[in-house]
């Protein structure tokens, strides 16, 4: 049989096992069959000596923010993508965002189709950040997306004035989306506690970038964390609570999950490696690791994240890729005006799209920190189950051929350190400038297409291969079916 692919003498990593000397065989952009010597049963378009390095399923970054107004010096989905394939990413779900005035999400979506369509070198999808829920959103438009579009998550957020949604608005959320079985993603802050820190901070001028994380503390996320996991008990409701930074408050949530509650969280790469002094330099450097939730003081809320990755707290480990430049004046710089500082002004979020899988792969698994099977279940097989990707997120047959070829250990890679210019997306910075890299993706394989050939051109694939993804329903985040039938709005 003639095939379009053929990997051989690869160590297969799952989440749940490691398989060595294993030939990998792709067809018609899926797996057709893995095993021992199987090479030599399929003549192949083309053929790559895994010389016995890992080969694990291609990444999948389940929270990235592309093209979104409210960052006008942000990647667009072609630099953003361009970049994931770089690292190692093969799937990414983007933002379609919601300003508060619109009463429709049709046009919403539109809109995010326009300026994804033909530009990703990435397989990519759509979750909702739903700031404006109306009875007519919920009860008549959101079924229509779901089925129609695939899309099947959303966002709210606790947490700055155009965007947080109450309490109350959240319970509204919760009950469409239940009955649909939307995963529900929550950023967890205390709006409150927050602007009233600010106001003090400001009229005592204390405005450098450090002070964003002061007016942001620990128990501003620890608060609204258990604020959400009550109303999602009260829901008997399945949540994601995203990049979560703070040691008290990955506590509420494994306190949950020992209660069987059906409670879901996520950390990124910046709250395992740097703290708020980060925040801190001369020449407004600070300002480039502004992020919301902040870095945090101590060492202990880094370690307890790094925990959290191994004991099961969290369920995915995302990029939260929410750039904009550094030296532009609607980048970071918006905060620095005339000599005057303003963290208020700072536009929130890093860069860390096509860093986000090395990272864990140099600085964990080569750390031993977490296991190469933690790793697969943390960076691409959890997020495919947790998001409806069923096609996605292991290495099996009749799966998406979506491969991730390392370097192996008997022709080790030359290590690096990073600089911002060995990079593919369109910011000026790095947060991860200088750190060193002992690995980092040989190729990227997206459904059998080889995308990055690190030795020979680098990025290979071409833009407009990635594909809109329609998604179904979670497999790890579902509501019992009693309360479906019984919610269900149509």
């Amino acid at each position: 049989m003639e095939v379009d692919l053929v990997i051989r003498n690869a160590t297969v990593a799952t989440a749940s096992d490691i398989l060595p000397n294993q030939d990998i065989v792709v067809k018609d952009e899926r797996i057709l069959c893995l095993g021992q010597g199987l090479s030599a049963l399929f003549k192949a378009r083309r053929e790559i000596d895994a010389e016995g390095a890992f080969v694990t399923p291609g990444g999948i970054d389940s929270h990235v923010h592309l093209h979104q107004d409210n960052s006008p010096t942000g990647d667009t989905f072609a630099t953003g993508t361009r970049s994931a394939i770089a690292g190692g990413t093969t799937t990414i779900l983007a933002f379609a965002s919601q300003e508060r005035t619109d009463e429709s999400l049709f046009p919403v979506v539109e809109e995010y189709h326009r300026r994804s369509a033909g530009q990703s070198y990435c397989d990519y999808g759509f979750h909702l950040i739903l700031t404006n829920p109306t009875p007519k959103i919920l009860q008549q438009e959101l079924p229509v997306l779901v089925k129609d579009e695939g899309i099947s998550s959303v966002k709210l957020y606790m947490t700055y004035q155009p965007l947080k949604l109450v309490d109350r608005q959240i319970l509204d959320v919760m009950t469409s989306t239940r009955a649909l079985g939307m995963t529900t993603m929550v950023h967890a802050e205390n709006s409150d506690m927050i602007d009233w820190i600010t106001e003090r901070l400001e009229e005592r001028r204390m405005t450098d970038p450090y002070y964003h994380a002061v007016s942001r503390p620990n128990i501003a996320e620890d608060e609204a964390t258990y604020r959400v996991i009550s109303l999602s008990e009260l829901m008997d409701i399945p949540i994601l609570i995203v990049h979560m930074s703070s040691k008290i408050a990955a506590a509420h949530v494994r306190k949950a999950q020992t209660r069987l509650l059906p409670i879901h969280a996520e950390t990124c790469p910046h709250y395992l490696f740097f703290k708020s002094d980060r925040l801190r330099g001369e020449h407004f450097e600070g300002a480039k690791c502004v992020c919301s939730p902040p870095l945090r003081e101590d060492q202990m809320d880094l370690d307890a994240m790094w925990q959290g990755l191994k004991n099961g707290t969290f369920t995915t480990f995302s990029s939260d890729h929410a750039p904009s430049k550094f030296d532009h004046p609607q980048g970071k710089k918006a905060g620095l005006v005339n000599g005057t500082t303003s963290f208020r002004k700072i536009p929130n979020g890093l860069p860390g799209l096509e860093t986000r899988v090395p990272v864990l792969f140099s600085g964990g698994v080569l750390k031993d920190k977490i296991s190469i099977q933690k790793f697969v279940e943390l960076t691409s097989s959890n997020p495919a189950k947790l998001y409806g990707l069923d096609k996605k997120g292991t290495i099996a047959p009749g799966f998406d051929a979506d491969l991730v070829i390392w370097y192996p250990s008997s022709r080790k890679m030359t290590p690096f350190a990073l600089t911002n210019d060995m990079l593919h997306h369109d910011i000026d910075y790095t947060p991860f400038e200088g750190m060193e890299f002992e690995n980092w993706p040989r190729w990227t394989i997206l459904r059998g297409s080889i995308v990055w050939d690190r030795e020979n051109g680098g990025i290979v694939g071409q833009m407009g291969y990635g594909r809109y993804l329609k998604r179904g329903r979670s497999t790890l985040s579902k509501p019992r079916e009693v309360f479906v039938n019984e919610f269900r709005p149509y």
